[in-house]
Formats: structure tokens, C-alpha cells, sequence
């Protein structure tokens, strides 16, 4: 039986990675790929929550660029998570994972309330929780979302599944062919040479309570699993080095 080195996770999606190819909108191809590939650690007895950015569907600081009101905006940007949410919950269960979606902002019809001690519960039965909406608040990312929850349902690791790089780099890949990929960093690098990880609030969260980041591609079948037994993939960026 593989040993996974993680009990339990919080997976960071990007928007992004739910478009696959086309770069906007949900590719049924991409959903499902990631659903089989969660399903993958869940088989492992891993408990995994999700948090799904909305940037495929709608970019809250975008929208403000063009006018709209940035709480407006970053209000229609939840609701796009929400969307994603649902998603990924349907592509989850069709391949049998029992699945949760738990949304900060209320709307009973379609989610559960955030509540933290449920979703503990959810997880320690073996479902796959999803968390919606962000934290609620404007002004916060989902990077926020998945540190603040990661932090509250006392998860080892988050995974920030990236669908363009395989890990963090000095520059930006596609531009600078210089750019050197990190294996392992820490927070206050990553926050001192501005290296784009997650924002600063996340950063200072998730250093503030020792959980480490894992960064690592999607878009390669099987990473995930790979991740979380132990195989050296991705950037590792924890307290200290």
C-alpha cells in the first residue's frame, strides 16, 4: 500500500487551470482530468479540501480596471468560484467521489454555509470538501481563501496546482530564458524578491502558522499523487529552509 506523506490537504486551483487550452470557460476535458486525479489521493484514505479561483469565467481586479466598483467586482469574481465549485463537484461524483460545496457567501440552494467544524466532519468521513465564494470578503484573494482555510481545518499542505510552469522561477519562464526554477524557498523570499507565489496576505498566513506550499504543474496526469507520496516535483516553500 502506498504511504501518503500528507493526512490531509488543501488543493489551490486556479480558474486557469479549469480552462485547459481554450482560456476561458470550463473544459470538460481539463475537469475531469483533475477530478480523476483527486480522486487518485482520495483513494490513498488523503482527506482533500479545494479552493477553485473563478479567473476563467471573471477577474474581480479586471473588472475594476474597466470601471465597475472593486467590491462589485470582486463580488462577481466569488460568484464565479462558485460556479467552478459546482463543476468540479458534478465531475467529482460521476466518478463516485462524495463531495461537498461549502460557500462563504449564503445560497442555500446550490451549497452548504462555511461552517469550519462541518467541513472537519465531512473530511474525517471521506468527502471531498470545496470551498466557494472566497472568503466572502472583497479585497481577498483566493490564494487568502485557501491559506485562511487551510489554516482553520489544520491541513499539513496546500498544493497550488499551476497549469503553465512546474514550479517557481526567478523570472517569468516565457519571457526571460534565464529563469531559474527554485526547488525549495521560504516565505520571507518569496515576499522579498516579489516572486508572484501567492499575494503577501497569503504569504504572511501561511508563514505566520507554518504550513507549508507545495507548487506544481496540473496539466501532467498523476502529479498530484505524486506530490503527496513524497516525490520531488514542484517548489517547496515552507517557514524556513
Amino acid at each position: 500500500m502506498e504511504q501518503p506523506i500528507y493526512k490531509r490537504v488543501v488543493l489551490k486551483l486556479s480558474g486557469e487551470a479549469l480552462a485547459g487550452q481554450q482560456g476561458f470557460g470550463i473544459d470538460s476535458e481539463m475537469i475531469t482530468s483533475i477530478a480523476s486525479q483527486v480522486k487518485d489521493v482520495v483513494d490513498l484514505n488523503v482527506e482533500v479540501a479545494i479552493v477553485v479561483g473563478g479567473g476563467n469565467i471573471w477577474r474581480g481586479i479586471a473588472g475594476s480596471a474597466k470601471g465597475i466598483d472593486r467590491a462589485t467586482a470582486d463580488y462577481m469574481g466569488m460568484l464565479a468560484t462558485v460556479m467552478n465549485s459546482l463543476a468540479l463537484q458534478d465531475a467529482l461524483e460521476t466518478i463516485g467521489v462524495p463531495t461537498r460545496v461549502q460557500s462563504s457567501i449564503s445560497m442555500q440552494q446550490v451549497a452548504e454555509p462555511y461552517i469550519r467544524r462541518r467541513a472537519i466532519r465531512h473530511l474525517e468521513k471521506g468527502r471531498v470538501v470545496i470551498f466557494a465564494a472566497g472568503t466572502g470578503n472583497p479585497y481577498f484573494s483566493t490564494d487568502t481563501t485557501a491559506a485562511l482555510r487551510a489554516a482553520e481545518i489544520e491541513a499539513e499542505v496546500i498544493l497550488m496546482a499551476k497549469n503553465k510552469v512546474d514550479g517557481v522561477y526567478s523570472a517569468d519562464p516565457f519571457k526571460d530564458a534565464a529563469a531559474v526554477k527554485y526547488d525549495t524557498l521560504t516565505y520571507l523570499e518569496v515576499l522579498n524578491q516579489n516572486l508572484g507565489v501567492m499575494d503577501a496576505t497569503a504569504s504572511s498566513l501561511c508563514m505566520d502558522n507554518n504550513i507549508p506550499l507545495i507548487v506544481f504543474s496540473i496539466t501532467e496526469s498523476g502529479n498530484i499523487k505524486r506530490v503527496l507520496l513524497g516525490e520531488k516535483i514542484g517548489t517547496i516553500v515552507k517557514g524556513s529552509v
